[in-house]
């Protein structure tokens, strides 16, 4: 383990990714507090909404009037994503100064979720990072199915590294490596993440599990002891893709920052204020949280 960081930022994708896949429609003023909420427990890094078009996802249609509303604290960036330059104009509109793209390791995925290749979904944030650059707006990269594809099956690490290396040297500052549909083991997240590392620094690396078959935590790990020390994690365990069959929630925050305190690592944040965040979002949602520490801990 002698990789393992001191610390680790976490990045909490919950109000975005969490929420996304919801099909009860959200109010905007809990997706406001939830944010707000999670402002006070630590986190640096909250993915506030994402601007994609409201028939791509219906639950994100009010990114505008949350991102508007919501308080904004020193020291902490909401990123939010986008899909094309008129999401990021909507985005610009209302004040962000982080946005994040996305592109898939899987061919199948891509053409499924936005009826294009690997190359033609970069080709269409490029201008994105033209004017992010240009603003001074820190674009963050996001690349899915490393792991396995819903559609294709197995994807090559070759494809993986390819995307991701593609996708750091156009300028996003930070790639977030995404096992979409969770069926991701230790062994092939370590390996995955080793290879991608070849290409990029591995300090321009984040990873993002799911939980499908209870692995992310055991993930997580792997990863930590190869040196990554930035994680994605969701509030609650929220969580799920509209364009991934079987994709179920991403790995809890609070889970991953109970391991991390206990493996004596630094997160700055609060447990016990994300332990009741989560339980107040759970329910918000009418349901049980994921979170086996808030479980615990209720």
């Amino acid at each position: 383990m002698s990789g393992q960081p001191s610390s680790v930022r976490i990045v909490e994708v919950g109000p975005r990714d969490g929420l996304q896949n919801e099909k009860t429609v959200i109010p905007t003023a809990t997706k406001i507090e939830l944010i707000n909420r999670l402002g006070t427990t630590g986190l640096r890094s909250i993915e506030a909404t994402s601007f994609v078009s409201p028939r791509w996802v219906p639950q994100l249609a009010d990114a505008a009037e949350v991102f508007a509303a919501i308080t904004r604290l020193p020291g902490v960036s909401y990123p939010v994503l986008v899909p094309n330059e008129q999401g990021y104009e909507r985005a610009r509109k209302v004040g962000a100064t982080e946005v994040a793209v996305f592109s898939a390791a899987s061919e199948a995925f891509n053409r499924k979720n936005i009826n294009a290749s690997i190359d033609e979904s970069i080709e269409r944030f490029r201008p994105i990072l033209d004017r992010a650059a240009a603003d001074k707006v820190k674009v963050r990269g996001y690349v899915s199915t490393v792991l396995g594809c819903p559609y294709q099956g197995e994807v090559p690490l070759s494809d993986v590294v390819r995307v991701a290396e593609r996708m750091h040297r156009l300028g996003c500052y930070e790639i977030s490596l995404g096992d979409t549909i969770g069926i991701g083991t230790p062994r092939k997240a370590r390996e995955m993440l080793r290879a991608v590392a070849a290409a990029v620094p591995m300090e321009a690396l984040a990873v993002h599990f799911h939980d499908t078959r209870g692995q992310a935590l055991a993930n997580v790990l792997a990863c930590l002891e190869e040196g990554v020390s930035v994680v994605d994690s969701a509030i609650s365990g929220t969580g799920g893709c509209p364009y991934a069959k079987g994709a179920t929630g991403n790995v809890a925050t609070e889970d991953v920052v109970y391991m991390l305190q206990g493996m004596g690592i630094t997160t700055g944040l609060d447990l016990d204020r994300l332990i009741d965040t989560g339980l107040w979002l759970s329910s918000q949602l009418g349901r049980e949280t994921s979170s086996r520490v808030a479980r615990a801990s209720a």
